[in-house]
């Protein structure tokens, strides 16, 4: 072969791994295993652009390097197909989303397929399949069939539970969830329900339960959105209004969990920032559980008791005699609830029914704002008095109630103690309302300026624990809760159970059916339970889910299937279990197969996924766990999360309004639409617009802008003949240079540019109204574009697609400087240019095999010390830096070899054929044809033993001495590696060194620094 051709060698190479299943698993060999996994991709129309490949990349490389050490390597593909996206698509088209699904998904295949990855092939999962998804609905059963006990702490199928109703009844069970939802009956009871009230009993003990929730309705896309899809109160695909809406919503019992997922993160070799992202996202809590009185003015102004208490849970109970009010969530029933009364207590009094009314006001505005709106929302300050009291157990003053959107019904209990003197979100809710602040410790400062949650000092204004420190405290209330009955110590968790229904079409249907109104579970035999075809895929008219249109679609042929569907997250939460056994129709993966893979080795992946799909994931794993479905406690052990790939953006500077018509009757002008006439564009360089937008007293003398003035000049005469009859004139702009401001930078095509070089003609062609666009170039007749670094938009036209850079560079080259880019955790700017140095380098790597007429002339000869020192310092650099992922400095250590090699002129069989392997795992298209070159089958590179790395090639004969005079470096003297420091000493005495340097003065010391310097005293 006469040179290096990427294109060629790679279509050859990826057409035999198809072929031949070159990366096929297996799933009873006797080797050790490891399995490599990347995060589930999405098949968006868009295709991949340059910055999706990089974790694809990386893992690849430690699959092909762990097949090289000997491991049987799962390294698997699929697609997360179910999807917002592709339904809404629908909506505007009416083409089935299964019918774009499956076009993303082929353009997916094509470009994976491009970049060379060692995927097995054979077990691609699609989560819109039915056979797939029929595991994903079974797994939905298996949780709607379970309870969690707390007396075992895991999950147990309902039979246990049901054994315990026939038994005992509802007496002495402790299970997870709301004890609210729940009813007390005897044994005796039990035996005599119905079935349906059977079911209703069993229902709020079910680890997928159906209950009226509060969810983010999206009225223009007809659905419920998580929280991470609405973003300022809009929702994030298609800007529309969203707003919280109390709905019958399917949801899970993660919360179940919520300790569990706490502890097992310490056994997890993660990135720390996202397991304390968890952590927080859980967010346990430990502290006291408080009960207040409620109380009612009445007309007279006395207090009357009402017939609740509310519940504080608070982690600071030692600032109880600091309360000053307490604020309830806006969204709970008891805010309006005790609103009402009040305003009936007073008689409907003026001042009583404004407040009802303003409180009504507020509670509207402020549910509809997501959860996370208001959790963020740390500057605005809101509320509204709902006319009520509540009685501190401890001091029995009466505390007004209020309502603020900065508490949450779903954390804690939905009430919050206000302590303006110690939480500085009270504190500015006090100071907003004029609500007292009392100090309560001794340390607390400057309480007029902000809160002080100090734990420091004694106690003060704090009935019984005043001159008691923090400790002492805490402990005298905790025992004071108890004694009165009026709380008790508690633990509490910030994460709340996960909604699990979605109002959309393209989503697994969730396997219900309702029977007198009661939810029962298809039957396991009658999976999948199929998304039926409908005749649009938007919400019905009176706004029932896409689902409600489908003809006929009942169980058995009379009970109504439930409308939701699944969320996107459920068919990616088991998806890496289904790998190791996807073609199973019996099981959703066979006993053997799991026992024998157990969990993902290595998960490459973006940090966005920390508190949605991991932990998703992690809860559905140790559910699978306790019903001893898997045999591991965790899915993912290791994880790495890879850094974005920045956008090189580039920029072209527009002269805005430039054309004007002159009105000679009124000496007038009015800018000339385009509507009128084809009027150009006029573009100006970048030296040009740097100069334009400085402050210039003289442009004239400016030494680019008179060039500017010219090529404007002529541009103008030669518009003016082609347009005659338009009496055009210059804009303003020409005149004094600072009116130039304006001028618009507008983003461009970063495929139509080089070397921040414009190539003007493809840039006529990229949009219709460039298409007679006028150029102000720099003197040497090029356009000079803006650049910036900004995130990968097709909206920035800073995307840049994989296939354009593997047509002109190959895939090998592509992959090569992805890697060498930066550490794999970092974000990094993308820059086209760099691709020529590494394209440059394989050429040369090929050159060590094809030297002068590029004929293959590896030769058997020996291999000389300074080659082999050169090999194995690559050998051992290669294995640690892909050990510890450290990707961009082994590219560094391969080019770094290549010169060296390539000085010394080798090319020989005993360097040459090792060295390649140590490719293979980067480059591996030209390691295959390398290889299949050296003699050996073909494609068999990737079962090839990874070199051997031997420490007495990189010992040293000899060691180059720094040979210095009273510390100033005088020689350079070469001695054997194993000389003692006696035998160099007497070796450099021998010398004429002194004789030389030091005038024949004697030596009084001479120090030897072994393998480093001598240093004569004289």
């Amino acid at each position: 072969m006469p040179g290096y051709h990427p294109q060629d060698i790679e279509k050859k190479w990826q057409a035999h791994w198809k072929d031949h299943h070159t990366f096929r698993a297996d799933n009873a060999a006797d080797k050790p295993k490891y399995y490599a996994l990347d995060m589930f991709p999405y098949p968006s129309g868009a295709g991949l652009h340059v910055g999706h490949p990089l974790g694809y990349i990386a893992s690849d490389i430690v699959a092909r390097y762990k097949r090289l050490r000997g491991f049987n390597v799962l390294h698997p593909m699929g697609f997360d197909s179910f999807g917002l996206p592709a339904e809404q698509y629908a909506i505007q088209t009416g083409q089935h989303p299964a019918i774009t699904t499956e076009q993303n998904i082929s353009t997916y295949i094509r470009q994976l397929s491009a970049l060379g990855f060692s995927y097995d092939w054979s077990r691609e999962i699609r989560t819109s399949d039915p056979a797939y998804y029929k595991w994903t609905q079974w797994i939905f059963l298996k949780l709607f069939n379970s309870w969690y006990n707390l007396d075992t702490d895991r999950a147990e199928p309902l039979k246990t539970l049901l054994d315990k109703f026939a038994s005992n009844g509802s007496a002495g069970i402790r299970a997870a969830g709301d004890t609210d939802e729940r009813h007390d009956f005897t044994a005796g009871q039990w035996q005599g329900f119905s079935e349906k009230q059977r079911l209703q009993a069993v229902h709020p003990y079910r680890l997928a339960y159906q209950q009226d929730t509060y969810v983010n309705w999206c009225p223009g896309l007809g659905t419920v959105l998580s929280n991470d899809e609405v973003k300022d109160g809009l929702s994030e695909r298609g800007g529309f209004p969203v707003e919280r809406r109390l709905m019958p919503q399917w949801n899970l019992r993660i919360t179940a969990y919520a300790d569990r997922l706490l502890r097992g993160l310490d056994a997890l070799d993660w990135p720390d920032a996202v397991k304390e992202m968890q952590r927080n996202w859980i967010g346990k809590s430990i502290g006291a559980s408080v009960r207040f009185p409620v109380y009612l003015r009445t007309a007279d102004g006395d207090m009357k008791p009402q017939p609740e208490e509310i519940e504080v849970f608070t982690t600071r109970v030692d600032t109880i005699f600091g309360a000053t009010f307490l604020v309830l969530a806006p969204e709970l029933d008891l805010t309006l609830n005790l609103g009402e009364r009040a305003a009936a207590q007073a008689d409907y009094s003026p001042e009583a029914s404004q407040t009802y009314s303003e409180l009504q006001a507020y509670v509207k505005t402020a549910t509809n704002r997501s959860e996370r709106e208001r959790q963020t929302d740390v500057k605005s300050v809101s509320g509204a008095p709902t006319g009520s009291y509540v009685q501190n157990p401890f001091t029995l003053e009466f505390l007004p109630v209020w309502t603020a959107d900065y508490v949450l019904a779903g954390y804690g209990t939905g009430a919050v103690m206000g302590v303006p003197s110690g939480d500085q979100r009270d504190w500015l809710f006090a100071t907003h309302f004029a609500l007292p602040i009392r100090q309560i410790l001794d340390g607390q400062q400057h309480l007029d300026q902000q809160a002080d949650p100090t734990k420091e000092g004694r106690y003060v204004n704090s009935g019984f624990i005043t001159g008691l420190t923090y400790d002492e405290a805490t402990e005298q209330l905790r025992l004071r809760l108890r004694a009165n009955r009026v709380g008790e110590p508690k633990i509490t968790y910030r994460i709340r159970d996960a909604i699990f229904g979605r109002q959309r079409y393209w989503g697994e249907p969730i396997p219900i059916y309702y029977k007198d109104g009661v939810a029962y579970g298809v039957a396991e035999a009658d999976l999948p339970l199929v998304l039926p075809e409908i005749d649009e895929y938007k919400p019905t008219e009176t706004g029932e889910p896409p689902l409600a249109r489908a003809q006929d679609w009942l169980y058995k042929g009379k009970y109504p299937y439930e409308l939701s569907t699944m969320p996107g997250w459920a068919g990616s939460s088991w998806y890496y279990l289904r790998y190791m056994d996807p073609h199973n129709a019996d099981r959703f993966v066979g006993e053997e197969a799991e026992a024998y893979w157990q969990n993902v080795d290595l998960y490459l992946g973006g940090a966005e996924h920390a508190t949605g799909h991991l932990l998703y994931s992690r809860f559905w794993h140790l559910f699978l766990k306790d019903l001893g479905l898997v045999t591991t406690p965790e899915p993912f052990q290791k994880l790495i999360n890879q850094g974005m790939i920045l956008g090189r953006s580039n920029f072209v500077y527009r002269l805005n309004n430039h054309w004007l018509s002159r009105d000679r009757a009124n000496d007038s002008y009015r800018i000339v639409s385009n509507d009128e006439a084809n009027l150009p564009v006029i573009f100006v360089s970048k030296s040009f617009y740097d100069a334009m937008t400085q402050q210039i007293d003289n442009p004239e003398q400016h030494p680019i802008l008179p060039r500017f003035f010219q090529q404007l000049s002529e541009i103008e005469n030669r518009v003016r003949q082609q347009y005659p009859d338009l009496d055009l004139q210059t804009d303003p702009v020409t005149a004094p240079v600072d009116s130039y401001a304006s001028i618009s930078a507008l983003h461009t095509d970063v495929n139509i540019v080089e070397n921040e070089v414009l190539d003007v003609e493809a840039f006529k062609n990229w949009r219709e109204e460039y298409v007679n666009a006028e150029f102000i170039l720099e003197e040497n007749g090029t356009y000079i574009c803006g650049t910036e670094v900004e995130k990968m938009s097709k909206s920035k036209y800073n995307v840049v697609n994989p296939d354009t850079l593997i047509e002109r560079y190959g895939a090998d080259a592509l992959r090569l400087y992805e890697m060498f880019l930066g550490p794999l955790e970092q974000f990094k700017p993308w820059n086209t240019n760099g691709m020529s140095g590494v394209a440059g380098f394989l050429k040369k790597f090929w050159r060590l095999y094809h030297p002068q007429d590029g004929t293959f002339a590896v030769t058997e000869e020996p291999a000389a010390p300074a080659e082999l020192k050169a090999l194995h310092k690559a050998i051992r650099k290669v294995e640690e830096d892909i050990e510890r992922f450290s990707f961009n400095t082994t590219v560094s250590a391969l080019m770094i070899t290549v010169n060296e090699l390539t000085a010394l002129e080798c090319h020989k069989r005993a360097i040459l054929e090792p060295l390649v392997v140590l490719l293979s795992p980067y480059a591996p298209h030209l390691a295959e044809e390398l290889w299949l070159q050296l003699g050996h089958a073909p494609g068999s590179i990737s079962t090839a033993a990874y070199p051997e790395f031997r420490e007495e090639f990189l010992v040293e004969d000899v060691v180059n001495y720094p040979v210095a005079i009273n510390g100033k470096v005088r020689e350079q003297l070469q001695f054997p590696a194993t000389a003692t420091p006696q035998e160099i000493e007497a070796a450099v005495r021998a010398t004429d060194v002194l004789e030389r340097f030091a005038e024949g003065k004697p030596a009084k010391k001479v120090i030897v620094v072994p393998g480093r310097m001598v240093n004569i005293v004289v």
